[in-house]
């Protein structure tokens, strides 16, 4: 039981820590597409590790199994949603006019929309 607890915490921390290193990157990131990443990391990393967590305490702490269930059930449900709605963000984002700064590398979506 002790190692059991051990894992669950070591989920929750994991879990804290990607939403915490989420939050500095949003705040240090140059321009918009990379606040977009380290948000959309923080949100899928994050989440994960802390639903991760629930779900093992739900099914092996609490014995409810639909607790265990729903946690699994949302975390599949972030990680399927989050990449793609992303995607669609920034694919809007650079249709509207929002450039990336010079120093970003290369820029994909401009090669595919000449302006």
């Amino acid at each position: 039981m002790i190692l059991l607890r051990i894992i669950i915490d070591a989920l929750f921390l994991i879990g804290g820590f990607f939403a915490l290193a989420g939050v500095v990157g949003v705040i240090r990131m140059p321009d918009s597409y990379c606040r977009m990443q380290a948000s959309t990391n923080t949100a899928t990393l994050g989440a994960l590790g802390i639903l991760a967590g629930t779900s093992l305490y739900g099914f092996f702490v609490l014995n409810s199994l639909a607790i265990g269930v729903k946690s699994i059930v949302i975390g599949l449900f972030i990680l399927f949603s989050n990449p793609v709605a992303s995607h669609a963000i920034a694919r809007a984002a650079k249709r509207c006019g929002v450039y990336m700064l010079n120093k970003s590398g290369c820029d994909q979506y401009g090669r595919d929309n000449p302006q």
